[in-house]
């Protein structure tokens, strides 16, 4: 698949911490499954609905796909069958082309 960007929705704090660090581990549950869980942009709303419902802290990140391609994987959620694109990696910062407050 050839999706240039995707997306990764992260907490005010995550966001914060990783402009500190220049490199994102992901999130508690990213780690627990050992990729980071990210986002196609007709996937945004779901994934907003389902893990960051009554946040008013999350933060859109847009990745450039180039530069985490190594390590980027298209696979099937098990839970709804739809292919999502996973990051077997940290993201390091210079990836990030935008970032924007959506709730």
């Amino acid at each position: 698949m050839d999706h240039p960007i995707i997306y990764k929705l992260v907490l005010l704090q995550e966001w914060q911490d990783f402009q500190k660090e220049d490199v994102y581990k992901g999130s508690a549950l990213d780690q627990a499954d050992g990729y980071m869980h990210c986002s196609t942009k007709d996937q945004i709303q779901g994934t907003l609905e389902k893990f960051f419902t009554g946040k008013t802290d999350v933060i859109l990140l847009s990745i450039d796909t180039s530069k985490i391609k190594q390590h980027l994987k298209w696979e099937k959620s098990p839970r709804s069958g739809r292919i999502f694109p996973h990051l077997y990696g940290p993201l390091p910062l210079t990836a990030v082309i935008k970032e924007e407050k959506i709730a």
